[in-house]
This record gives structure tokens, C-alpha cells and sequence, in this order.
């Protein structure tokens, strides 16, 4: 039987995942604390999720998918406020140690980790329920950063990516599917849906540019649009025929007013949504799209709520998922 300690120096005290980033801990994982440096002129970013099997991904899914998926949406909150990833920390639950399941997750973590720069410092492991645990750190410029309360009425509001498409395989996770699919459109909502893309860098060119005001949408556009109206204090326009669809979500949702749906109130894009000045435009299209989509879809006003841009209102704003109502 596999020690805590041992199955930590097996699957998570690895190079690849213990060192992933630039940003190497002074006293890393498989120590009482981790210990780091914050360079000058930083100041450090920290974000915490947890994820419970059967609520949040599905158990039966494949171990590294389940790992790749739980960093990525966890660090898509670092990319919402444009913080460079350093380190994260991982308390683990499981019904058992098993080690094929350990092996392919631990190797999830490190695919994104490794791709996001972004180094395993620590945690703890504990019998029970699968629930996963992800608290990440990122860096900042001091006093530089993206915040959902700097939305100004006449701002532009842009989205990056497309919309719609995880939210559109969780009909398919419904009926069982868990495995990858053969069909070309479905393997793309099956892909978004387990190995969606936290966008650090274009929200870091989006600092860079001066832009001030973005979240990560994880609970739906309306949902997450919501929280920047709110914290704002300001409305918006929204200009429905603009929102970015995939051609795979065209082609398995081919109805306008289902697809649309779908797209304004569907979770887990992991996409940013963010609003700047009109005259920034030009800039944040050719400093963003040659490596990440970029779209205009609306404007910020002053009156409460969201309008589509012909003045109808759009009154079914969800609150995003409510664990105890």
C-alpha cells in the first residue's frame, strides 16, 4: 500500500510538474511549507477552486482530462485580471490510491501546467469523495491589472474565442458519453469541454494595452457580464448577431434562437470578456487576433441591465450555479 508520502514523491514531485514555470519556489513540494519569492515590482494574484466528481466533471471521465481540466479552469481566474501563473498548491481526495488513475492525472496537471507556466509548490491528500482542490498564484505589475469593476459607459464590450461550444456537449455528457467522439463537430464541444484554453496571454497583452475591466466567462456570458454591470455599476448593449459561434456549434445547433441561447447562458468557455474605449479597437485586434480570436459584441451604457442594441430588453440573466439553493 502506497504511503501520502510516497504517492506524493511518485506522481507529484516530478520535474515537469514541480518546476513547470519560470518561477521556481525557493522550498517546493514535499516540505511542512512552500516557500516563494515575489520579484519587485509584483504583487502576487491568488485564486482557489474546488471541484467535486459529479458536479463539476464527470468520475468516469479519463484521469487526464480530469487533471488538465481542473488546472485550466482554475487558472483562467489568474487570466481574468491578466496574472502571469507562478505556482499552485493541490489537496487531493480520493476513494483510493489508485495508480493508473494517479499516473494520468498527475500527467493532465503537467500538460497544463507546463503549458501555462505554472509550478505544483504543494498540498495535501486525504480518503474520500473524488474532490479536487486548486489554489493557484500569479504575478502582477504593481497596480496592473484587470478588474471587474472599471467598466465605463461607451466602452466596447469584446469577447475572445467562441461561445457556447462546452455548454453545448453537456446534452451529450447527459446521455452517457464520456469518450472522445469520431464526429468532427462533437469532438470540438467535447475538446472545449475538457481541455479548454485559459487565455493568460492575450489578457496579458490586453494590460499591456492599457485595458482595465474583464472576467473569465465560466458561468455563462449574461451570468459573468453580470458581475462587471453590477461592480460597475453601468448596463449594456449587447448586439446578439455579433457573438462568436464555432462552425461546430453552428452545425449541431443550427436554430438561431436555440444556438443564441446557448451562447449567452451556457458555462465553462473559460473565454475573457472584457470592455476598453473605442479608440483602443484597432489596437486590440491586431495585438490579439493573430494568436487568439477576438470580437466586439456590445457596448456598456448607462442604464441598468442588458438590451440587445434595438432596445429589447434580455431579462433571463442567470446567477451562474448556486451549490446550496
Amino acid at each position: 500500500m502506497l504511503s501520502e508520502f510516497g504517492l506524493i514523491a511518485r506522481y507529484f514531485q516530478q520535474p515537469g510538474l514541480a518546476s513547470a514555470g519560470p518561477w521556481s519556489p525557493q522550498l517546493g513540494i514535499g516540505d511542512d511549507c512552500a516557500v516563494m519569492s515575489v520579484p519587485d515590482g509584483r504583487q502576487l494574484a491568488v485564486s482557489m477552486d474546488t471541484l467535486v466528481a459529479d458536479v463539476h466533471f464527470p468520475a468516469e471521465a479519463a484521469p487526464e482530462l480530469i487533471g488538465y481540466r481542473a488546472l485550466a479552469v482554475t487558472v483562467s481566474d489568474l487570466a481574468a485580471i491578466g496574472a502571469e501563473p507562478a505556482w499552485f498548491t493541490l489537496g487531493l481526495t480520493l476513494p483510493e490510491a489508485n495508480p493508473e488513475w494517479l499516473f494520468g492525472f498527475a500527467q493532465g496537471l503537467q500538460q497544463l501546467a507546463q503549458k501555462v507556466g505554472i509550478s505544483l509548490v504543494g498540498g495535501d491528500t486525504t480518503r474520500g469523495p473524488l474532490t479536487i482542490t486548486l489554489q493557484v498564484h500569479g504575478l502582477v505589475k504593481t497596480d496592473n491589472w484587470l478588474s471587474r469593476q472599471c467598466a465605463k459607459p461607451g466602452d466596447d464590450i469584446w469577447v475572445t474565442g467562441t461561445l457556447g461550444d462546452a455548454a453545448a456537449w453537456l446534452p451529450y455528457l447527459q446521455q452517457g458519453l464520456v469518450e472522445s467522439p469520431t464526429d468532427e463537430y462533437l469532438k470540438t464541444l467535447w475538446r472545449h469541454y475538457y481541455q479548454p484554453e485559459p487565455r493568460v496571454a492575450a489578457a496579458q497583452q490586453l494590460v499591456a494595452l492599457g485595458c482595465q475591466c474583464a472576467i473569465d466567462i465560466s458561468d455563462g456570458l449574461l451570468a459573468d457580464l453580470g458581475h462587471i454591470l453590477t461592480m460597475s455599476q453601468v448596463g449594456a448593449l449587447l448586439d446578439l448577431s455579433s457573438l462568436p459561434a464555432s462552425n461546430a456549434l453552428r452545425q449541431v445547433l443550427p436554430e438561431l434562437e436555440t444556438r443564441q441561447q446557448v451562447m449567452l447562458t451556457g458555462g465553462d468557455d473559460y473565454e475573457i470578456c472584457f470592455t476598453a474605449p473605442p479608440h483602443m479597437a484597432k489596437d486590440i485586434i491586431e495585438t490579439l487576433s493573430p494568436s487568439c480570436p477576438v470580437t466586439r459584441i456590445g457596448q456598456i451604457n448607462q442604464v441598468p441591465g442588458v438590451a440587445t442594441t434595438s432596445g429589447q430588453p434580455i431579462t433571463d440573466i442567470k446567477g451562474g450555479y448556486q451549490h446550496f439553493s
